[in-house]
């Protein structure tokens, strides 16, 4: 296994010390330190996707750090495929938190006037790329190709879009333009790549290494060349506003098992990839190539900073890629109870960059 990615403010002994800091840490950082919080709720219904990007949700899953830090509220879960059909489920309650991209966390914000959801943590950075077919080897060969995205709005259509606009090419949500750009299952667009039907796709890990290594696909521009220190958010931690309004104890207790699967993760760089693998299987009932799983992991950094000040700059890619509408993202971000943690573990807290409470 190659050596894991990982960033993370953390210790083993300060994690242990979060931990058994419980909700006292909270007493001080509380959304709403005077709510009788979570009296009546005994579930926490949460969604992510059977992507490496979301390994903190596999591991903490897989490892039962969830249920540990929960203790009697039961941990459900329900997997999504991109970012809005996760949004969709938010929004309706049929979740309350997600692991998601940051781009549809921006949008649902917006367009509720800032009350459906919170970012309360980071999850991963890294990990995204535009991987296309042979005889593609400069931005000018893509003229009249067609090109995958997860679906319409999520953070890697707005990503190649963007990319795509700042290189010269017209594209619209509908497929026209010099490029045309079909929002796409991950799965499927393996199947339409294998087969000729498409040319390339812009996607998160494991789909990028899946592409190269199953259908001989190879990478343009890895996203990463596309901002400072190759430092770009690709996962974060999303709670319903209501859920967080109303039960801040056991959201500080889902965000102690996030903590903890990000530092199980780096605590076991020789382990961490088989048991995301497993999670992986459990999901699609396949599991990924030993080369996949390893590649894939090389290009993805696990931490719980969310990168608050890179989001001026996804809100502006999101708006010339026509994806989303203009407001305000002033409050996107509640890391109280994360910063309670951290604090708590004698560690760097993290930035809301001026958007939020932290």
């Amino acid at each position: 296994m190659n050596k894991l990615r990982t960033a993370t403010t953390l210790t083993t002994l300060g994690l242990v010390a979060a931990m058994m800091a419980g909700c006292a840490s909270a007493a001080a950082s509380s959304p709403d330190a005077s709510a009788e919080a979570g009296a009546s709720v005994d579930e926490v219904r949460l969604g992510y996707f059977a992507n490496v990007t979301h390994a903190p949700a596999l591991v903490g899953l897989e490892e039962g750090l969830f249920e540990d830090a929960l203790g009697d509220v039961e941990v459900t879960t329900q997997v999504f495929n991109a970012g809005p059909a996760a949004i969709e489920a938010l929004s309706a309650g049929a979740i309350d938190a997600t692991y998601i991209g940051p781009n549809p966390s921006i949008n649902t914000f917006i367009q509720s006037g800032g009350e459906s959801a919170h970012i309360i943590a980071g999850a991963a950075t890294g990990g995204a790329a535009l991987v296309v077919r042979e005889g593609i080897d400069n931005p000018a060969d893509l003229e009249g190709t067609t090109l995958a995205s997860p679906q319409l709005g999520n953070t890697q259509d707005v990503s190649l879009r963007t990319w795509l606009a700042d290189e010269g090419f017209e594209t619209d949500t509908s497929g026209g333009g010099d490029v045309s750009i079909t929002p796409t299952e991950n799965a499927q667009t393996l199947t339409l790549f294998q087969q000729g039907t498409i040319d390339g796709a812009w996607l998160p890990e494991p789909w990028v290494s899946r592409l190269i290594d199953e259908a001989g696909a190879h990478v343009l521009i890895d996203e990463a060349e596309l901002w400072e220190d190759g430092e770009f958010p690709t996962t974060v931690l999303l709670v319903r506003a209501e859920f967080l309004d109303e039960h801040p104890d056991v959201v500080e207790n889902l965000l102690d098992g996030h903590v903890a699967a990000v530092q199980w993760i780096a605590d076991n760089p020789d382990e961490a990839g088989g048991v995301i693998n497993g999670a992986i299987e459990a999901e699609t009932g396949k599991p990924l190539a030993d080369a996949v799983i390893a590649r894939a992991l090389e290009h993805v950094t696990f931490s719980v900073d969310p990168h608050a000040d890179t989001f001026e700059t996804l809100v502006a890619n999101g708006l010339s890629a026509g994806t989303q509408k203009d407001g305000s993202i002033d409050g996107l971000f509640d890391l109280r109870l994360l910063n309670g943690i951290l604090e708590s573990a004698g560690n760097d807290t993290v930035s809301a960059a001026g958007l939020g409470e932290d």
